[in-house]
């Protein structure tokens, strides 16, 4: 390392005078005893490696370019000596020691190379001739197949050359390759060939169908097969199948049909097949009894799990019936969701009324439709019930037309319907409750005289044939003019207001859920509705045409789970959404339709480009657009066709 320069900085000064102050200027130098080394430092650093600072080295605050304006002041922060690094520990100072080969034959035979083979002293020195021994007999290389399955053309000449050297051949001469079998050599000259036939003419009788499969019934076919049977079994022994042979025994005491001997054991389903497959000590190994250890038995049934029972460890010490349930029983509530939904009083909880409810509804719908078969009018229908003629209707009354309508109703159930229809409680029904509760209101629609009659309490009109048939009125009102309301808004057809009991009107304090986000028909639209945070697909940035690795965003051009599982024709030949939709020229879009084989004319195109840049608020046309086009004119020529035949 070299020492630092030496600044003069003027005349020196007498011992005895106090070193001056440090002079304030723009750039002061390191004084002279702190840069300079001492001569035992010199002398060390010079037995130190070239490059190499020792560790006990401090250098100035600032080196280099840098200069410290204010050496007199301390400096904040401490100064850690710099010493050795890692790189100058980790590098070797001197070349490793080589080991002889003398030495070395020794120590491979006992500590190996990584991969390499260990080799006995004794023969290390040896010359390597085992690698380039070879054994067995060298093969010639015949010729490869490929020549042989596309052998190389011949020229002209050389065919020519051989076909000569083969005509000497007489099978060539007679029949030559690719031509038929020349017979003229043979045949007298002047002979006409074409129109000239030889040999005896064949007289067609039967065709081999009929003999084969003659046009007969099968009882003929039978009764032929069966007349000369008995001679064939003579001359060539021709038995049916399964026949017994006739050996023409005494008939008296041997008849020929009958079977002797005991049955052979047989099953169509191969049992004893099954059991010649298998050797017998394997079939008394399944019949034996197999022995269980009771203590790993009572392991298993305490400590592993069993299919379709639960794990109970504990099992052997409850001395309780299997049907057992401990705890409390907890009475069940006498009310319900419902009950408490709708704020019904004690005395009308629904709870475990399922029964009773059940059978008042079957009573209301089997009058319902009786009053809808017999009845035209909701009037006519009332006053056959009203036999007083008193305007409403009591349990008496009730009770007989049931009767009438072939429904034969106990006290009790009685009660129970009348009570369900009186929503007023006053003991009796009258027309509002009984076309609300026992009429199909909404499919008898209300008439214009009827309404007359009901409101006004005025006589029907005996002109008139459809009112004449309804009997006098009495003055009472049966309805009153608020009790009769439009059937649909901005329609003319009028019906009877809809009555509520009262436990099914809902708590004012009662809110649903759709209720509080205001869902509701006409209310304010959720496309409406501010949106917060970050969409998951990101639709309103355009993807990057190169994504990085580490972009996970969705930018909505990727296919989801049900494209991965079930992929396109078109994904499995590496076409993605991206370029179905991407924008194209009219040149690229011809020359995509040209390569996947479909002709169109040019004006059949320009037609076709003309339709799919309409689809585009721009004019752009993708892939996309085309093939939505081309499937729209095809359908529109098949359904013309259907339409012209």
């Amino acid at each position: 390392m070299e020492p630092p320069v030496e600044v003069d900085m003027g005349p020196a000064q007498p011992a005895e005078m106090e070193p001056p102050e440090p002079q304030m200027g723009l750039v002061i130098e390191p004084s002279e005893c702190q840069l300079a080394q001492q001569p035992e430092e010199q002398g060390e650093a010079e037995n130190h490696e070239p490059g190499v600072e020792p560790p006990d080295r401090i250098r100035p605050i600032y080196s280099g370019e840098f200069f410290d304006r204010m050496p007199c002041w301390p400096s904040a922060g401490k100064v850690l000596p710099i010493g050795y690094r890692v790189a100058n520990c980790l590098t070797e100072k001197l070349p490793r020691l080589m080991t002889p080969p003398e030495a070395k034959k020794f120590f491979n035979f006992r500590y190996p190379p990584a991969g390499a083979e260990r080799v006995f002293y004794g023969r290390a020195n040896d010359p390597q001739i085992a690698p380039s021994l070879t054994h067995g007999i060298r093969s010639k290389i015949s010729i490869p197949a490929k020549v042989l399955i596309n052998p190389q053309p011949i020229t002209t000449f050389q065919q020519k050359m051989k076909d000569k050297k083969e005509s000497v051949y007489f099978s060539n001469q007679r029949a030559p390759l690719g031509k038929s079998h020349d017979q003229t050599s043979g045949l007298p000259k002047g002979l006409d060939i074409l129109n000239t036939t030889f040999g005896t003419a064949i007289v067609r009788e039967t065709s081999a169908r009929d003999m084969v499969n003659p046009p007969k019934p099968y009882e003929e076919v039978s009764k032929d097969a069966q007349a000369g049977h008995d001679l064939y079994i003579v001359s060539h022994n021709d038995y049916f199948v399964g026949e017994a042979k006739n050996r023409k025994y005494d008939p008296s005491s041997f008849h020929r049909f009958n079977l002797y001997g005991i049955p052979t054991p047989h099953f169509n389903d191969g049992r004893n097949m099954a059991k010649t497959l298998h050797w017998l000590h394997e079939l008394q190994m399944k019949r034996g009894a197999k022995i269980v250890s009771k203590r790993v038995d009572d392991f298993k049934e305490k400590f592993q799990h069993r299919l379709g029972r639960v794990l109970d460890p504990i099992a052997e010490t409850m001395n309780v019936p299997p049907d057992h349930t401990f705890g409390a029983c907890v009475r069940p509530e006498d009310y319900g969701a419902g009950d408490l939904i709708h704020r019904r009083p004690p005395g009308e909880y629904l709870r475990g009324k399922d029964r009773q409810r059940a059978l008042v509804a079957a009573v209301r719908h089997h009058l319902k439709k009786v009053n809808y078969q017999n009845f035209d009018t909701l009037l006519a229908a009332f006053r056959h019930y009203d036999q007083k003629g008193d305007g409403v209707i009591d349990k008496a009354e009730l009770q007989e037309a049931c009767d009438q309508a072939s429904l034969h109703l106990d006290k009790k159930l009685l009660d129970q319907l009348f009570e369900y229809c009186d929503v007023d409680n006053d003991g009796l029904i009258n027309y509002l409750e009984f076309a609300n509760f026992l009429t199909w209101k909404d499919k008898i629609p209300l008439k214009e005289y009827e309404e007359r009659v009901l409101i006004k309490g005025r006589k029907p009109d005996c002109a008139n044939p459809a009112e004449a048939s309804v009997e006098e009125s009495e003055p009472a009102l049966l309805l009153k003019p608020e009790d009769i309301v439009l059937k649909e808004p901005g329609r003319s057809e009028k019906t009877l207001r809809t009555l509520l009991r009262p436990s099914d009107k809902v708590s004012n304090h009662y809110k649903t859920t759709s209720s509080e986000i205001s869902a509701v028909v006409g209310a304010v639209p959720s496309t409406c509705y501010p949106t917060y945070g970050v969409p998951s697909i990101r639709s309103d940035i355009p993807a990057p045409l190169i994504r990085r690795v580490s972009d996970r965003t969705s930018y909505g051009e990727e296919g989801n789970a049900y494209s991965l599982l079930h992929p396109t024709i078109f994904a499995q030949k590496g076409v993605f959404e991206r370029d179905f939709f991407k924008t194209r020229s009219k040149q690229e879009i011809s020359e995509i339709l040209c390569n996947i084989g479909v002709k169109l004319s040019e004006d059949e195109f320009e037609n076709v480009w003309n339709l799919a840049s309409k689809k585009h608020h721009r004019g752009e046309v993708c892939v996309e657009n085309i093939r939505n086009v081309l499937d729209e004119l095809q359908h529109a020529d098949r359904t013309k066709c259907k339409t012209a035949t």
